[in-house]
C-alpha cells in the first residue's frame, strides 16, 4: 500500500495554502504557518488589521494607484501573512525564537525584517516575490530562506484535494 503521508515541509506548506484561503486581499492570497519542534504555534493570512474594513469592502489602494508588485508596501492597508502569524504568536505569548515559518509566497522586505527580529531560524516559501531589498537583507543573515520545490508544491495541492475529496 502506497503511503500518502506527506513529509513535514509538505504538510506545513499545505496548511499555509489552507490559511491563504482566508485572505481578503484582492491581489494575492498568502498564508503562513509558524512552527516550533514540528508543532504549529500560529497561522496567518494577508488582510486588513483586526477591526478595520477589508480590501474586499474598500478596494485596493495599490491597484487604484497602479503600484507594481514588490514596491511601496506601506501603501497597502493589509498586514501580510508572515507578520500576522508572528503577531498572533506574540499575542498568545508564544516565543518564535528558533522557529520555522512556512509561507505560500517569498517574504517581502517588511516581512523579512519582522522575521529576522522575531528570531525565526528557517523560512520555506512556494512562490517568488520581486523584492530586491528583501534578498539583500537575507544575504546579511544566517536565517535559512529556501524555495519549496514546485513539483512538491503541486503534490501538496493534490494531497489537499485528495483529503478534501475523501471527506465527502
Amino acid at each position: 500500500m502506497e503511503s500518502t503521508r506527506p513529509d513535514w515541509d509538505t504538510y506545513f506548506i499545505a496548511i499555509a495554502m489552507m490559511a491563504a484561503t482566508r485572505s481578503t486581499c484582492l491581489r494575492r492570497q498568502v498564508g503562513a504557518v509558524v512552527t516550533r519542534g514540528r508543532q504549529i504555534v500560529s497561522t496567518g493570512y494577508n488582510g486588513a488589521p483586526s477591526g478595520t474594513a477589508h480590501c474586499l469592502e474598500t478596494g485596493c489602494l495599490r491597484e487604484i494607484l497602479g503600484v507594481p508588485s514588490g514596491e511601496r508596501h506601506e501603501m497597502c492597508r493589509g498586514s501580510h501573512a508572515e507578520a500576522n502569524a508572528i503577531a498572533q504568536a506574540a499575542r498568545m505569548g508564544i516565543a518564535t525564537d528558533g522557529a520555522a515559518l512556512y509561507c505560500t509566497h517569498e517574504p517581502c522586505s517588511l516581512c523579512t525584517k519582522v522575521i529576522l527580529n522575531a528570531g525565526i531560524a528557517r523560512v520555506v516559501y512556494m512562490y517568488p516575490y520581486p523584492d530586491q531589498l528583501a534578498v539583500r537583507l537575507r544575504e546579511e543573515t544566517r536565517v535559512v530562506f529556501e524555495a519549496f520545490p514546485q513539483a512538491k508544491a503541486a503534490a501538496a495541492q493534490e494531497w489537499i484535494l485528495k483529503i478534501i475529496g475523501s471527506m465527502k
